[in-house]
């Protein structure tokens, strides 16, 4: 499936704002969000960068995501509760933040409840070879 740019970079900014929402980054979000990023076709100094000054940025809107399409969606909320996770602490603020996501994109709660409850029973909810988003593209 061709993501369109748009698609693609609102997919990148959201992982950041998932990640940055509980104020801290740790290693494991990092190793997502690099691996999406080089996925997505971003350069890599571009995330890096990012990266670097993503908890004092200021600048980042954190209104709920809208994509182009229910699939991008779907597998953006799953990436997303997939970070939310990955670093063993669950934050009411980044489960919400996702929830609003989803609602934005026209999914149904009770879908959003059955990904949340996946990660939450996942005895490892984390793995590069397990995101969403390699399914769609």
């Amino acid at each position: 499936m061709e993501i369109p740019v748009i698609d693609r970079s609102n997919y990148l900014k959201g992982l950041l704002i998932t990640a940055r929402k509980d104020n801290q980054l740790s290693e494991s979000e990092k190793k997502i969000i690099r691996s999406i990023a080089e996925r997505l076709g971003f350069a890599t100094d571009f995330y890096e960068d990012t990266l670097k000054t993503l908890l004092a940025n200021k600048y980042i809107q954190e209104d709920p995501i809208k994509f182009s399409n229910k699939r991008i969606a779907e597998s953006f909320v799953i990436d997303g509760l997939k970070l939310a996770f990955s670093d063993n602490s669950e934050t009411n603020i980044e489960i919400e933040w996702l929830k609003k996501t989803a609602g934005t994109n026209d999914l149904k709660e009770e879908w959003f409840d059955k990904k949340l409850n996946e990660c939450r029973n996942s005895s490892n909810p984390f793995a590069i070879k397990d995101l969403a988003l390699l399914s769609i593209i």
